[in-house]
């Protein structure tokens, strides 16, 4: 199961992501930092991983997904949708028990999270974030592109 400290020191190895502790001692990582772009103006992250532990036991990993991903994990053990958050309408998972996701797999949802917030960010964050997000956001756009290909090939058979 995964720790504070591999938690952290996982996020902290994505491109542009910002550790902060907020809503009492939760580890909330967001994409985009905080930067001025050339008016002046401050340009700020949006989370994309919360992870909240309880005396050093998990009380819960909460994530952004695709939809599809929403509807597949939704309803794996250990997995629910996010308190708050997918009551809203967002498509947020919240690992939460065991046996929930491996490290391994628990990592790849992480970078796929990072992915889809650093893909929405404004094109003036994008900018003003420079290549350090550029060629991340990129491929992760690319990849998301020939994804939907496929599926609309197979669609159309």
């Amino acid at each position: 199961m995964m720790t504070p400290k591999r938690f952290n020191a996982f996020c902290a190895k994505l491109p542009c992501a910002l550790h902060v502790v907020q809503w009492g001692d939760a580890d909330v990582w967001k994409v985009g930092g905080t930067v001025s772009d050339a008016e002046g103006s401050k340009l700020h992250a949006k989370v994309f991983a919360i992870g909240a532990w309880h005396h050093g036991e998990l009380a819960g990993i909460t994530f952004k997904v695709s939809d599809i991903a929403y509807e597949v994990l939704k309803d794996m053990q250990g997995l629910r949708p996010a308190p708050y958050l997918a009551s809203r309408g967002m498509t947020w998972i919240q690992m939460h028990a065991d046996p929930g996701l491996s490290d391994r797999e628990l990592k790849r949802h992480l970078e796929q999270a990072h992915a889809l917030v650093a893909r929405n960010l404004p094109k003036r964050v994008r900018g003003a974030l420079g290549p350090k997000l550029g060629g991340f956001a990129n491929a992760c756009r690319d990849r998301c592109r020939r994804r939907r290909e496929r599926r609309r090939a197979i669609n159309r058979r």
